[in-house]
């Protein structure tokens, strides 16, 4: 079963990051993946919310580096050297790499988690958009595997982490607001 698991992730691996192969990407895709412009985009949404938003913005953008500040640990110095796959770009040898080889592990891919959580709270938070953040998360997600540093399922991993991390986050946030109300309401009613 867990052989038949890593063949089908390497022949996801291999459709995307070469039969999909197409000049558009070629020259999308390098841009999208780059760990600085990730940054840099999570940094200029956080700094918005902080600054241009009110007080339930401001609430998302704690949460946010919340969940970044979990998600790529738990990945980087944990996850990845426990389970110790090597990405496509260290392993295979026909691999379209289209950007530097990356660290020697890939499970689970730190962009995927840091994106997915960033996005899912955003998504909680700014429902009306969520079909951009969803599509942002996604498009980074993917671009992992067609520069060829990620298998798939690294970057499913990565998915899953990083929304795990955004539900734990948003479900203490509920938790301790919830509490807080109902003792402020318990300590009205004393007083009074």
């Amino acid at each position: 079963m867990f052989c038949s698991l890593v063949q089908l992730d390497k022949k996801l691996f291999h459709f995307i990051n070469q039969t999909m192969a197409n000049p558009v990407f070629d020259g999308l895709m390098p841009f999208i993946t780059r760990q600085s412009h990730l940054a840099i985009f999570i940094l200029i949404v956080w700094i918005g919310l902080l600054i241009f938003g009110k007080k339930r913005a401001r609430i998302a953008a704690i949460l946010l580096l919340l969940t970044i500040s979990t998600t790529d640990p738990v990945c980087y110095r944990i996850l990845k050297p426990g389970f110790k796959r090597l990405r496509p770009s260290h392993s295979l040898e026909d691999v379209r790499l289209l950007v530097k080889r990356g660290g020697k592990y890939g499970f689970p891919s730190n962009h995927a988690a840091n994106i997915t959580g960033a996005m899912a709270i955003l998504i909680y938070f700014f429902r009306k958009y969520k079909y951009y953040f969803a599509t942002i998360a996604g498009v980074i997600s993917f671009s992992r595997i067609y520069v060829g540093v990620h298998f798939p399922f690294d970057v499913i991993f990565g998915i899953i982490i990083g929304a795990l991390f955004a539900f734990i986050w948003i479900t203490l946030w509920i938790f301790l607001t919830n509490h807080l109300e109902k003792k402020q309401i318990f300590c009205l009613t004393i007083s009074e």
